[in-house]
Parts: C-alpha cells; sequence; structure tokens
C-alpha cells in the first residue's frame, strides 16, 4: 500500500507564564512527529491527493499573539527577527530601555507598553503627568534603522493624553495661545490651540502602521477613553467631566488643523487616545484587531491552503476563547480549506464547549493528572506535557487512518 501523507500546521497562543508560542509549538510539533515515527509501517494510504513526504508528516509550526504582551517575542521569534533596544522617555519622563523587534522584510513589531505602559510606574499614577513619549521616539529609532512597516500593539498603556506625547516626539509642535509650545501631558489638552508640523521627517511618509486595536471606544463621551479607561490609569471619578472636556477641545483643534472627522472613528479611544493620535498624525495608519494582525503578518492562511489539520490553543479555554481569541482566529481561517482544528490547553473550563461551535472540532488539556500551579506553569513540564499530550491525540488519529485505508 501507499504511505500516507499529512499536513498539519501548528499555530498556538503562549500559555501565559509558561510557554511561549513558539516552545508551545515547537513541543507539539515533537510529540505529531513521535507519533507519525510510530505509525510510520506503510500500511496507511496517502492522505488527500498528494505524494508522500519522506517521512510521511509534514509539521509547520507558525508563532501567534494576539498583538497583546508577546507579541513581539512570538513574531521576532517564529519568523527569524531580531531584538532591538533604545533607551526612550517613560510615562512619568524618566528614561526606559525599551525592546523591539525587526523582522526580515524590516517590518518593525512594537508593544507600546515597553515604552509608555503602565507597569513601567512606579510611583503612584498620575493621569495628568504619564505621556506617551517614548512611543514617538522608539518609531524613529526603527525608522533610521530602515523600517517602513510598523505592527505595533497598543494595550497596556499608562497614559490618557490623547497621543500628544508620541506625536510631540514625532516632530509636532502643540501651542498656546501665545504661541508657546505646551509640554506633551495632558494638563495641556485643553490649552491647544495652534500645531505645527514644520519637524515631522517626511520619511514618514512612506510609512504603513498596523495597530492591534481590539477595543471599539471614540476618544470622547460616555464611552471615551477618560470614562471608560480612565479609572484604571488614576483618573479620579470627579475629574472625568472636566478632563472629557478637555479631550474634546483637544480633538477639536487637531481636526480643524487636518480637515478630517476621526474621533468618533471606533478605535481611537484605544490606550488613552492614542488610537486617534494614530489616524490623525500619520498618513498610512490601520486599526485592526491584533490577532487579524498577526494572522496576517505569520501567513497563515497560505499555509493551510493544503494542510489536512491545523493544531491552536492557549493557556486556558473558556467562554472567552468562544468570543473570538487565538484559536477562534485559526479555526475561522481553518475552515475555510476544510482543515480539521484541534485545540491544547492548560486548563479547560465547562464553558470551552462553546468554541466546538466556533469551528474547533475536539480540544484537550495537556495536565496528566492533578498538580500544584507550580508544577502545571514550570516551562519544562509543560513542555513536556505538550509533547505527551500531542503525541497520543495523533496516535489515535494514525492509528484510526490507518484503520480506514485499510478496510
Amino acid at each position: 500500500m501507499e504511505a500516507f501523507y499529512m499536513k498539519v500546521v501548528v499555530a498556538i497562543d503562549s500559555f501565559k507564564g509558561s510557554m511561549t508560542s513558539m516552545q508551545a509549538g515547537n513541543a507539539c510539533k515533537e510529540g505529531i512527529l513521535a507519533a507519525a515515527r510510530a505509525h510510520c509501517d506503510g500500511g496507511a494510504a496517502a492522505v488527500r491527493d498528494r505524494k508522500p513526504a519522506a517521512d510521511n508528516m509534514d509539521v509547520v509550526v507558525k508563532p501567534l499573539a494576539d498583538g497583546g504582551e508577546g507579541t513581539v517575542e512570538a513574531l521576532v521569534e517564529g519568523m527569524n527577527g531580531t531584538y532591538e533596544y533604545v533607551t526612550v522617555t517613560d510615562p512619568m519622563g524618566s528614561h526606559v530601555k525599551a525592546r523591539y523587534g525587526i523582522l526580515p522584510d524590516q517590518t518593525a513589531v512594537m508593544e507600546m507598553a515597553e515604552a509608555s505602559g503602565i507597569t513601567l510606574v512606579k510611583e503612584p499614577l498620575n493621569p495628568w503627568k504619564a505621556a506617551s513619549t517614548g512611543v514617538g521616539e522608539m518609531i524613529l529609532d526603527a525608522v533610521q534603522k530602515g523600517c517602513r512597516k510598523f505592527i505595533i500593539g497598543i494595550g497596556g498603556s499608562a497614559t490618557t493624553e490623547g497621543g500628544i506625547g508620541m506625536l510631540s516626539a514625532l516632530g509636532y509642535d502643540f501651542m498656546d495661545e501665545n504661541g508657546d509650545i505646551l509640554p506633551p501631558v495632558f494638563a495641556s489638552l485643553e490649552k491647544v490651540v495652534q500645531i505645527e508640523n514644520n519637524r515631522v521627517p517626511e520619511v514618514l511618509k512612506d510609512c504603513h502602521f498596523q495597530i492591534a486595536c481590539d477595543v471599539t471606544n471614540p476618544l470622547c463621551g460616555a464611552q471615551g477613553c477618560v470614562y471608560v479607561f480612565g479609572a484604571q490609569k488614576g483618573v479620579k471619578e470627579e475629574e472625568k467631566e472636566s478632563m472629557d472636556r478637555a479631550m474634546q477641545s483637544y480633538a477639536a483643534c487637531l481636526e480643524k488643523f487636518t480637515g478630517k472627522k476621526l474621533s468618533e472613528i471606533p478605535g481611537t479611544g484605544a490606550a488613552g487616545g492614542l488610537g486617534f493620535a494614530f489616524l490623525w498624525g500619520l498618513p498610512n495608519v490601520e486599526l485592526k484587531p491584533g490577532i487579524d494582525i498577526v494572522l496576517e503578518a505569520v501567513g497563515l492562511a497560505s499555509e493551510l491552503q493544503d494542510a489536512d489539520i491545523v493544531v491552536t490553543g492557549e493557556g486556558c479555554l473558556d467562554f472567552q476563547t468562544a468570543m473570538g481569541k487565538v484559536p477562534v482566529g485559526v479555526a475561522k481561517i481553518a475552515k475555510n480549506y476544510n482543515c480539521k482544528v484541534i485545540a491544547f490547553a492548560g486548563s479547560v473550563t465547562e464553558e470551552a464547549k462553546k468554541c466546538n461551535e466556533k469551528g474547533i472540532d475536539a480540544f484537550f488539556s495537556i495536565l496528566p493528572g492533578v498538580c500544584s500551579l507550580d508544577e502545571a506553569m514550570d516551562t519544562e513540564i509543560a513542555q513536556k506535557n505538550m509533547r505527551n499530550a500531542a503525541e497520543q491525540v495523533f496516535r489515535l488519529i494514525l492509528a484510526l487512518l490507518k484503520e480506514k485505508c485499510c478496510e
């Protein structure tokens, strides 16, 4: 009989605090290949109408992330990129060494939290002072190193200043009624009456930005950045009304300068208004769900066109997964190519059954039994558990395939 051939694409999100996307994916690949070796006896017929490969099993690992924490690491490690480090201004005006990645095609991959994240603030949160200046400085560093394409995640910000810090770093000058340049902080927003862009580098016109934005809030109003996200960044309840008015004044001045009405666009309220700042200050910007950006960047759809099975997963499968997190995003694409979808997770809740309705054919926990949280989160143990779980699931798949083909 003709030897079997199967293509499996492994696209697993990171298991936060335990395995990176590539660690989980490579461990899964090892388990799949172990199952293939155990069944590689030439007794199973070909899967689909393709020529058999030398080792019967083609397993491709793709890095995954949702555009938030871990995106730089996933794409750099999974796509043979490099890390870059630059000292920038942190949210409170001090300095921090920020890390970003550059992929082989000169795409810069960034997380704004590296420069302006809330976890960088060691003193009490102060929305009047916290600024996104470091994000602009990080962008300019990448531009100077030849990058013209950008993927930027904007989750986890410490700021509520409408992106005035980033825009100032990129060369915009915001002035008061006397023509004095204002400091790039929230307290300046309602004072902005004049804008100049003479210092903005011409090269930014040649750049394209994909902004990983998973919220749909506008810039101002009851659903805007001050009212919805301000409290977690230090905005007091009694300050919200006046701060939102200041944001409206700022937006009106900027929109008058460009003639573009942007503040009501979904996502402009992300990261304290950074979404608005990107759309206003840079010419080629897309605000998109993070998972869509990453899936496009890694070329998952093209890899799935001739695949039989796709394996996905994340640390915990639950009702949130079914609402559109990474594994469901993978499943949605896979179903366009009639791929079967398997998901692995560290923990699986009762509500995870909803994932079956979203295209995941079957899901499994990688935990072999009761263990402590420390054991479950240990990287080496987690990788071993992933290898073992993948091997056993694919042993069953290959055994059933062999039996069916030999009928």
